[in-house]
């Protein structure tokens, strides 16, 4: 009986070398499954959130159309002012970081004009944050390309 009872204490101890690798190999296996759609979920986000970032510069516009009798001819003009109150050529309605052109992946850029402005947003790094570029303009739609060239009012319109 002295004998069997070491025997048995050794096989309890833990997992063997294998059983530790076939485990991790099996996790590694699942994580080069999910890895794909969670970059196409994370871009989707980005994209999402441009576009909805394009709605925050039409609303800035129009407070500014209000505010100042014209349309703002650069996203610095819609943005924060360095100090003191906010003016024309710094009127507060968006944040910072929209003001200096990137937010959430993408690069923004807007022209202004007496006639209206053109707002366009195009992935920091394609296939990365983003597969599409978005333009608008002051008639409030929204329209897309579903590649590198820059959209432009001629893309389709997005529903």
């Amino acid at each position: 009986m002295t004998v069997e009872a070491p025997l048995l204490n050794r096989k309890r101890r833990g997992f063997s070398l294998i059983e530790l690798l076939i485990v991790i190999a099996i996790i590694l296996i699942i994580a080069a499954i999910a890895m794909p759609k969670l970059n196409r979920a994370r871009m989707f986000s980005y994209e999402t959130a441009a576009i909805a970032t394009m709605r925050t510069v039409h609303a800035a516009q129009t407070q500014y159309f209000s505010q100042y009798g014209r349309f703002a001819t650069t996203l610095v003009e819609l943005g924060p002012a360095a100090s003191g109150t906010p003016n024309a050529s710094a009127a507060d309605l968006i944040p910072g970081d929209l003001a200096l052109g990137d937010k959430s992946g993408y690069k923004f850029t807007m022209q202004g004009g007496p006639g209206g402005y053109t707002v366009n947003a195009n992935p920091v790094a394609f296939n990365n944050t983003g597969t599409r570029t978005f333009f608008s303009d002051q008639t409030l739609v929204v329209r897309v390309n579903d590649g590198q060239e820059p959209a432009t009012a001629q893309s389709k319109e997005i529903k």
